[in-house]
């Protein structure tokens, strides 16, 4: 089992310096870094300061200079925003500057706020599509004389300009949550990254069922690696971890008012939540989020990881985004690298 921390901006009111907040975004990846942990993870996302990502290659090429050995990834890229040539053309020039260490995460995104914005009329299904054809794609281009002619996107025969420095390309990750998905990637020689965001160890059970079942499908396909990424907080004590439930709870009900899309935005932040409408929530609350997400002391999260290890992941990628201060979030990532990740060596 290998460990990376997937890490955001979050901004969640006007007060918050968005200078500050890169500051801290960067300090967190050092921490990574200099703890020894396998990747930094980062994604894309537009319009939304609830995570501020408007392009992962920027904050991954600006961590290359002021990091050592991690891997760096995007967490991902909403591929329906991207037309192939110009993808294959950034990422093989991210994994030059980065010196070949990018790892391309690829999803077909989740917020209509987003699609609506960036391709108007676009739902979910249609962006699967276009991620099935763009991967494809990429590989393609970065092979080179590739020439395509897609539901989305045509084109003559094209070389990636610059080409990867890692031979074959970068490792490309496909966030997956059905059986199609899941067989899309394996198919096409690609990495999972699987999340249950709020459903716990059930869900976690069923997407490694879900990936071995893929797999399987494929015997002639080496098995690719399958990363878990969760939501992570190593407590001091009790009261610590029930803070922390406390803090990720109300995190997940802003997600879930973005994912809805039907409260007003004004200059980047969505419409405040007040405290009932979040004891309301039919099924987030803090005593859920100790339930299903890793908010515990060292000792209880290592039990619950070694769990992980055991149904197969790879990689287990600590989801520190949380609404939480940068002094709570260094803290549990502090404890993570100390406490919990030797046990793993």
């Amino acid at each position: 089992m290998r460990f990376s921390l997937f890490v955001h901006m979050e901004r969640t009111s006007a007060e918050q310096d968005q200078q500050r907040l890169y500051d801290e975004f960067v300090a967190l990846a050092k921490i990574a870094d200099d703890g020894g942990m396998h990747a930094v993870w980062t994604g894309e996302h537009h319009g939304m300061d609830f995570t501020i990502a408007p392009n992962p290659f920027l904050n991954l090429v600006d961590l290359a200079r002021q990091t050592r050995n991690v891997r760096l990834g995007t967490g991902t890229i909403i591929a329906p925003f991207w037309h192939p040539i110009r993808l294959a053309g950034e990422a093989a020039m991210t994994d030059l500057i980065t010196e070949g260490r990018l790892e391309l995460g690829i999803a077909r995104g989740a917020y209509s706020y987003e699609y609506e914005r960036m391709v108007p009329g676009m739902d979910a299904w249609d962006a699967g599509q276009r991620m099935r054809e763009l991967i494809p794609a990429i590989q393609g281009l970065w092979r080179g004389d590739y020439a395509q002619e897609g539901t989305y996107h045509s084109f003559p025969a094209t070389t990636s300009s610059p080409k990867p420095l890692q031979e074959n390309g970068p490792p490309i990750w496909v966030a997956a949550r059905d059986p199609n998905s899941h067989e899309f990637a394996v198919a096409n020689g690609c990495h999972v990254q699987v999340t249950p965001l709020w459903q716990g160890d059930e869900e976690i059970t069923r997407l490694i069922e879900t990936f071995n079942d893929a797999c399987a499908k494929y015997p002639d396909v080496q098995r690719p690696d399958i990363m878990l990424l969760n939501h992570t907080y190593i407590a001091a004590d009790a009261a610590d971890a029930q803070q922390a439930a406390e803090e990720i709870n109300r995190f997940y009900c802003y997600f879930g008012a973005w994912f809805k899309n039907e409260r007003p935005v004004s200059q980047g932040l969505i419409a405040p939540l007040s405290e009932a409408e979040i004891g309301a929530h039919p099924f987030y609350s803090p005593e859920a989020m100790l339930r299903d997400n890793v908010i515990a002391t060292a000792e209880d999260a290592i039990a619950r990881i070694r769990g992980y290890e055991a149904l197969g992941y790879d990689e287990y990628s600590f989801w520190i985004d949380s609404g939480m201060s940068f002094e709570r979030k260094k803290a549990s990532l502090e404890r993570f690298i100390r406490d919990v990740m030797p046990a793993f060596a």
